[in-house]
């Protein structure tokens, strides 16, 4: 699978739910535009997106829609440690993230070198690995700047 374009069109989302054996739906449709206009957006900020268009969309709606997206391979599942899970359009490929200790604040980063060398692990222990999460800490621009302010007061 290719990783989807963030800025896919309609028809391409309803092309790819197809593509998924998915029924195209109002609710489905409304979530992959959601995650689209919000990539790392959690379930809860996902529905506030969904319900602008589609107000009386339940929570669990969301939820269940999110959850057949991942498992079709639509969307991608993220749950850094300690936070809730978190939703994105980039799948396919073998990126990883940088999270905020401060806010939370979640970017993409592409892997450094080559196609997949995070996928040549030292000792496989006798796995067939398809995957590797990496994921980097530290503070986003905004909170090492406020850190930094915050010592010099």
């Amino acid at each position: 699978m290719t990783a989807m374009d963030d800025h896919a069109t309609e028809a391409e989302f309803e092309q790819l739910l197809r593509g998924a054996d998915l029924r195209v739906t109002r609710p489905r449709l409304a979530v992959l535009r959601a995650v689209r206009r919000h990539p790392h957006a959690d379930t809860g900020s996902v529905l506030a997106a969904v319900r602008t268009e589609e107000p009386t969309v339940s929570h669990q709606a969301v939820y269940d829609v999110l959850g057949a997206l991942a498992d079709s391979g639509l969307v991608r599942r993220i749950q850094p440690a300690g936070s809730v899970a978190r939703y994105e359009l980039r799948v396919g490929d073998n990126h990883h993230h940088v999270v905020c200790r401060s806010c939370g604040v979640v970017a993409d980063v592409d892997c450094a070198v080559g196609v997949r060398p995070c996928l040549d692990a030292s000792d496989t222990h006798g796995f067939v690995i398809d995957e590797a999460e990496v994921t980097y800490w530290g503070l986003c621009p905004d909170c090492s700047t406020s850190t930094t302010s915050d010592h010099r007061s």
